[in-house]
């Protein structure tokens, strides 16, 4: 998830004296696209290990006091490489974090982590580290970063009395997720790299004389086109650390030895419907009434809850007469199931062809695949690399609003598939600020079509990959999205545009509609001055990647049929993704506003977007309209604690949001 980077310097590289601060801005300028939330540097000079890591931004840490003097003794101490003298060795890694595991608040928790013996930098997720604390009472944890518990153990292996690559794969053995690392050691002069994605690249020189790592190529890259840091480095070999595979570096003379790292069991985990009884490990949730009492919020939720059951829904789905542009038969079945058209995928053999062209022949990655850590990316990411049979690179937003249990879930399908995971973190302070500035704004005029400003901010995800393209120039892009079954056409209808031809896509809309689209949003803006804030500009940019660049992706539902029951089944039982402990339902739990969204439908509109998804479902023969029902009634218990780690995450008034949506208008 983060950015690691790093070098080795041996005796013969013509450094100029200032090499080293300009190789470190270089690397950690070229990294903070992977997270900008805390930075560290570190810096081994044969006797010791000196380690500055602190909370902020890189252009934060770059301008701290304590940074020069590092740096000016890593410059010294490459001077001292150059003159011979023995025992003289210099080494560097770094960090530029996207906060996971630990508050960056601690710096304890930032990278480098120090254990004693050790100092690490670490680009992922250990999804099972309280499960590997546990069985290790001798060990004893200070941190809550789970970077510690992977040295803990290592450290333990070779205090056994393993060597360290032995205690290396003796580790990744017990590791499930993701795991790059760069280890400095205390009582070797060694440098480890290890990988169990395949998210870790190196930069060496013909003679063997300097090695850079970083998390992602195209840092290395950066580093290889500036032209005052590039000008050493001319026939430098950029090179892939494969996944599942470590190399320990001999900092004196940059030899090095490489090994092949195991992979931990997955367990074995059914999904829900696979259980005696289709028992959820979800426990029951609360009444809606109980937990709005103890939140402390008005419950008018009581008389619209009543209200709400008596709303007249279609006799084939479970649509109600609030839904957008809704009318209904004499036999009460509504326009929706009258219009439905069965979902007709262009098949297997036809995606076959579509990415054919595209297929490398020499196991190089030859495609980019849109990667949430939802249920449908997780299954797309598995289906691309074992059925499709072809070499996926991973790519992930974080817009602000990823929730820690998809960045798990990427963590593990990343981890045992082996495949580089690129990530693109925003600025997350900036972007929450500018989703809490919509929610207040939106809270003074409260208007369900405006609901969708709320999300303005993942639609980068649309740019970063056309970008992401022509950095790696792999020009195959797959997105898991787009399949009808969760199409979500009435977010348009709550905005008065009617489009009975929707695409399968967000950018399936009519030139006619989104222009209708723009006007909607604009009117809003002129009613309510609150939307113009500084979040206008990600907004437009929004639009732009959605409506206007041409959409030059490949679907992969668009070719497959969705299938609830295989995408759930696959991803549970060969990853043991991991569910939400307070829904039932595995659509959108790794978006953290959707919690919120979705109670302001409900209490507003008298329906969310599942049970848009399971009248889809009813049409297509996959549920039937009394299961639809049942689960619906599920799925809409309100998650009130996640709405309240959400406000709190965004920064507004948790009760005062609730009592401005219950006292809202009805559509029913």
């Amino acid at each position: 998830m983060c950015g690691i980077f790093g070098a080795l310097f041996r005796p013969g590289f013509p450094a100029p004296a200032d090499f080293v601060s300009r190789l470190v801005q270089t690397l950690l300028r070229a990294s903070q696209t992977r997270g900008n939330e805390a930075a560290g540097l570190a810096v081994h000079d044969g006797r010791s290990v000196e380690v500055l890591k602190r909370a902020g931004s890189v252009d934060e840490f770059l301008a701290h006091p304590d940074l020069k003097p590092l740096l000016t003794h890593a410059e010294q101490t490459l001077g001292r490489v150059r003159a011979r003298e023995p025992g003289a060795v210099l080494g560097l890694m770094g960090h530029s974090r996207m906060v996971t595991n630990g508050f960056q608040s601690d710096n304890d928790n930032n990278q480098p982590v120090l254990v004693p013996g050790a100092v690490a930098v670490h680009n992922g997720i250990i999804v099972n580290d309280e499960d590997l604390w546990r069985a290790h009472p001798e060990l004893t944890r200070r941190y809550t970063v789970d970077t510690e518990v992977l040295l803990a153990i290592l450290r333990h292996h070779m205090h056994g009395g393993l060597g360290i690559g032995a205690a290396l794969q003796a580790t990744y053995a017990q590791i499930v997720g993701s795991a790059s690392v760069a280890i400095f050691l205390d009582d070797a002069p060694v440098l480890v790299l290890g990988t169990n994605t395949g998210s870790l690249f190196t930069l060496s020189t013909p003679d063997g004389s300097f090695l850079a790592f970083a998390s992602e190529r195209f840092t290395l890259q950066q580093l290889a086109d500036d032209p005052e840091v590039g000008a050493l480095l001319n026939g430098a070999k950029l090179e892939q650390l494969r996944p599942r595979t470590a190399r320990i570096l001999q900092m004196a003379d940059l030899s090095s030895a490489t090994i092949q790292l195991p992979q931990a069991p997955v367990p074995q985990t059914p999904a829900w419907w696979e259980r005696p009884g289709g028992a959820s490990t979800a426990p029951p949730a609360p009444a809606e009434d109980d937990i709005l009492r103890r939140q402390g919020a008005e419950v008018i939720l009581h008389d619209r809850s009543r209200r709400r059951s008596r709303v007249r829904r279609c006799t084939l789905c479970i649509l109600p007469e609030t839904y957008p542009f809704m009318d209904f038969d004499g036999e009460s079945v509504c326009r929706y199931c009258r219009q439905w058209r069965k979902i007709q995928p262009k098949g297997k053999e036809a995606l076959l062809r579509a990415v054919e062209p595209y297929r490398s022949k020499d196991g190089s990655p030859d495609v980019i695949v849109a990667f949430s850590g939802g249920r449908d990316s997780s299954y797309g990411l598995h289906y691309v690399k074992h059925e499709l049979g072809m070499n996926p690179v991973a790519f992930t937003l974080d817009w602000g609003l990823v929730t820690d249990l998809a960045r798990r879930n990427q963590a593990r399908v990343c981890g045992k598939l082996g495949v580089e995971h690129i990530l693109r973190s925003a600025d997350l302070t900036k972007k929450r600020r500018h989703v809490r500035k919509n929610v207040q704004a939106w809270l003074k005029q409260p208007d369900v079509g405006m609901v969708t400003l709320f999300t303005a901010g993942d639609k980068e995800f649309y740019h970063h990959a056309r970008q992401l393209r022509r950095e790696t120039g792999i020009q195959l892009v797959i997105f898991c999205t787009g399949n009808m079954i969760e199409d979500t056409p009435y977010k348009t209808g709550l905005c008065g545009i009617r489009e009975d031809d929707h695409g399968m896509t967000l950018t399936g809309l009519s030139l006619r509609n989104e222009m209708a689209l723009l006007w909607y949003y604009f009117r809003n803006y002129v009613k309510n001055p609150s939307y113009w804030n500084e979040s206008l500009w990600d907004t437009l940019k929004a639009y732009y990647y959605t409506f206007v660049v041409k959409d030059d992706f490949l679907y992969l539902f668009h070719y497959l049929p969705w299938v609830e029951e295989e995408i759930v089944g696959t991803i549970r039982r060969e990853y043991d993704w991991e569910v939400a402990p307070d829904t039932k339902s595995t659509w959108r739990i790794g978006d953290g506003t959707a919690p919120f969204y979705n109670y302001i439908y409900t209490t507003i509109c008298g329906f969310t977007e599942d049970e848009v998804m399971l009248s889809n479902m009813v049409r297509e023969g996959h549920l039937s309209r009394n299961e639809a029902l049942e689960r619906a009634a599920e799925y809409n218990r309100p998650r009130l604690p996640t709405i309240r780690e959400y406000a709190q995450l965004v920064g507004f008034q948790y009760e005062e949001a609730l009592r401005v949506i219950n006292s809202a208008k009805k559509l029913y």
